[in-house]
C-alpha cells in the first residue's frame, strides 16, 4: 500500500498517557481510508493492527508497575493507561494485564478528524499511525505509539544517500513524494514514494548496493522489488513490467534490476517506476523523502 485516500470520519480521546505532549488535548481523532480500494492491506507495509499484537502478561508476587514495565522495555505510564486495573497503585498478584510492543496509548474511535489532525496533535506522522494500525477502513480504536523521534533527522544523520538514480536517465515526476490532493473529488492522498515517468520497459536500477529482501507481486505494488540496504535502510521499486532479480542476490548500485510496467494499482495512468525509500524505525518501515537522498545532480 504505497497511498491513502482520507474521507472524513470521527473520533474520542479515552485516558490520554502523560507520556506525549499534545497543543490540542481536547481534539477528535479520526479513523481513515486507505484508499479507493477500502481494502485492508496486509502487505510489506502493512502489518495486522497493533493491538492486536498485544501480549499478556500475568502478575508475580513482588511485582510491580515499574519492574513489568522495565521487564518489557517500556514506561510504566503505558502499561497503567492501558489497563485499568493498574490504576490507583494497585497490582493484583495473578491477573493477567496486556502488553503493547511499544509505548503508546490506545484511543477508542467515534466520529470528524482526519489522521492528519492526530498528527499535528501528537507529533506521529499520519502515514506512520496509519500503517502501525494495520492500514484499517474505520478501526473502533487505534494505538498511538508514544516515541517521541524525527525519522527524517534520523535518517539525515545516519545515512550518507543513494550511489544511483533508479532510471538511466533523470525522469520527470508524475507524482511527487507526500500529501497530495485528489483531482476528482479534492480528498487528501499520502503518497509514500515519487512516480519517475518512462516508457514501459525502461531499465531499473539498484540505487545503491544491497540485498534483495523481497520479489513479488504485492497488492496496489504490483511487481515489486525491495532491496535492503544494511539493517536500517530500504528502496522498493513498483509496477514493474519484468524483474530480473532473486531474493537473498547481492546487487550493486547502477545494476538492472527489472523494467518499468503498469503492474498493480498505479496512482497515475501513465507508465511510471514507483520509487520508495524508507528508514526502519521504533513503529516500523517509515517512508522518506526519495529526493533528499537521491545523487547529487538527480534531483528535479
Amino acid at each position: 500500500m504505497f497511498s491513502w485516500l482520507f474521507p472524513l470520519a470521527t473520533a474520542t480521546l479515552i485516558n490520554p498517557a502523560i507520556i506525549f505532549q499534545t497543543k490540542h488535548p481536547e481534539l477528535a481523532i479520526v479513523a481513515q481510508s486507505p484508499g479507493e480500494t477500502g481494502q485492508h492491506s496486509q502487505g510489506i507495509s502493512c502489518q495486522p493492527p497493533l493491538l492486536s499484537r498485544l501480549q499478556r502478561h500475568k502478575i508475580a508476587p513482588g511485582e510491580t508497575a515499574a519492574t513489568i514495565a522495565q521487564k518489557y522495555n517500556l514506561l510504566p505510564e503505558t502499561l497503567i493507561r492501558l489497563n485499568p486495573i493498574l490504576q490507583g497503585g494497585s497490582v493484583p498478584v495473578g491477573s493477567e494485564i496486556l502488553i503493547p510492543p511499544m509505548n503508546g496509548v490506545r484511543l477508542e474511535v467515534p466520529a470528524g478528524a482526519t489522521w492528519k489532525d492526530l498528527e499535528n496533535a501528537y507529533g506521529v506522522r499520519a502515514d506512520v499511525l496509519f500503517e502501525l494500525n494495520g492500514c484499517q477502513k474505520t478501526p473502533k480504536v487505534v494505538f498511538i505509539p508514544g516515541v517521541n523521534w524525527t525519522a527524517r533527522d534520523n535518517a539525515r544523520r545516519n545515512y550518507t544517500g543513494l550511489k544511483h538514480y533508479p532510471l538511466p536517465q533523470n525522469a520527470r515526476i508524475g507524482l511527487p513524494y507526500g500529501w497530495q490532493k485528489e483531482a476528482t473529488d479534492g480528498k487528501m492522498m499520502f503518497h509514500s514514494g515519487v512516480d519517475f515517468l518512462a516508457e514501459s520497459g525502461t531499465p531499473v536500477l539498484a540505487a545503491d548496493e544491497g540485498t534483495v529482501a523481497f520479489v513479488g507481486e504485492e497488492g496496489p505494488y504490483g511487481y515489486l522489488i525491495v532491496i535492503s540496504h544494511g539493517e536500517e535502510w530500504q528502496t522498493r521499486y513498483a509496477h514493474l513490467d519484468k524483474v530480473r532479480v532473486k531474493i537473498g542476490q547481492q546487487v550493486k548500485a547502477g545494476e538492472v534490476i527489472g523494467t518499468v510496467g503498469t503492474t498493480g494499482k498505479p496512482d497515475i495512468k501513465a507508465p511510471h517506476l514507483h520509487f520508495e525509500i524508507r528508514y526502519k524505525s521504533p513503529a516500523g518501515w517509515v517512508a522518506q523523502d526519495p529526493k533528499l537522498h537521491l545523487p547529487a545532480g538527480t534531483r528535479e
